[in-house]
């Protein structure tokens, strides 16, 4: 089963979710603004992926919190990420029983990893 890490309203998760039920391929909802991630959880993914995967800097998260040009060292990004967990590239697709980690959307890429 799969785990998809985001929130409701934006648009990749969106389209990330109505990929997943066009092909009734079961998962379950994680929001994350309601359920954050655990210290362990974006470790977890933090290793899975690593810290340039899994944080958007695009997003306007990263842009208001002035960090494009400051010079954080891993420990300093990791702890941004999590007090600020809307700056998850997302979605975040994780599969339950093996522990694989996708992060963002991606038709191709949700072809192979599914």
């Amino acid at each position: 089963m799969l785990k998809v890490y985001g929130i409701k309203n934006c648009n990749k998760v969106r389209d990330s979710l109505k990929w997943l039920d066009e092909r009734d391929i079961e998962y379950t909802f994680v929001n994350l603004k309601k359920e954050p991630l655990s210290a362990d959880k974006l470790d977890e993914f933090v290793h899975k992926v690593g810290l340039d995967v899994l944080i958007n800097r695009r997003g306007t998260t990263w842009r208001n919190l002035g960090l494009k040009d400051q010079d954080l060292s891993d420990e300093e990004l990791f702890e941004k990420l999590l007090e600020n967990q809307m700056m998850i590239k997302r979605p975040v697709i994780e599969e339950e029983g093996d522990g694989a980690v996708l992060v963002g959307y991606d038709e191709d890429a949700f072809e192979s990893f599914i």
